[in-house]
């Protein structure tokens, strides 16, 4: 049957479609572990809230530095298959569990629980006007690169810093820029993982996931401070 083929897609079509068939199974497999990063911090947070009277100083210490001893393996093993997805999972469930202060704090206060369903509300609104961003505009947003990084290290260096001071205004000001600074975040990573930009998908997915993540942190902060 081949013979009576009167295809006469040009090699360069042929190779431009694989390509864009590959980028569209990439940003698949990018979401899917997005999606199932979200699963896995939830869980942690869900069985952390069971044991919150243990989380003592020491522990919360112990557990963040695990969190960053697993985003560090995750990027030294990125290009292992295997090793990065269960590292992915690992890091995101942790995550969920350091996150367990903050929110029996937050669903201490009159209409905690609210609060927390607010933060997550406008974080899924906010998550998708970005993204839709993303798709949409025409300008390359590559260039916004070095601004978000040093924005994101002076709010550490601020956060930092005001775990001396203690200046409730200072937090609500680095809770501000930190849900500017990660919206941006969202829509600058979107594109670079719809276009291509990222070696795997499993580093795509943590890039989003952290985003996301900090703009949550960042926003119940910011609903909680009047409450307080």
């Amino acid at each position: 049957m081949s013979l009576y083929d009167r295809n006469y897609t040009s090699s360069a079509d042929i190779a431009f479609e694989t390509s864009e068939n590959a980028l569209v199974n990439f940003v698949k497999q990018t979401y899917k572990f997005f999606a199932a990063s979200v699963l896995f911090a939830t869980i942690g947070a869900y069985i952390g809230m069971g044991f919150v009277q243990y989380m003592t100083m020491p522990v919360f210490i112990g557990l963040v530095v695990l969190e960053f001893a697993l985003l560090f393996g995750l990027m030294f093993f990125k290009s292992k298959p295997v090793v990065n997805v269960m590292l992915l999972f690992a890091f995101t469930f942790i995550t969920g569990v350091t996150l367990v202060p903050l929110l029996a704090s937050v669903l201490s206060l009159k209409g905690g629980a609210s609060i927390v369903a607010q933060a997550l509300l406008m974080t899924t609104i906010i998550f998708g006007v970005m993204s839709f961003f993303a798709l949409k505009t025409t300008k390359d947003l590559a260039n916004m690169g070095k601004m978000l990084f040093v924005a994101l290290i002076v709010i550490v260096i601020a956060s930092l810093v005001n775990l001396f001071l203690g200046s409730p205004l200072l937090q609500v000001i680095i809770a501000a820029v930190g849900a500017v600074i990660f919206s941006l975040y969202i829509a600058y990573d979107t594109q670079n993982i719809i276009r291509g930009r990222y070696d795997s998908p499993v580093m795509a997915a943590i890039s989003l996931y952290l985003d996301v993540l900090n703009l949550f942190i960042s926003l119940l902060q910011l609903l909680s401070t009047n409450k307080e």
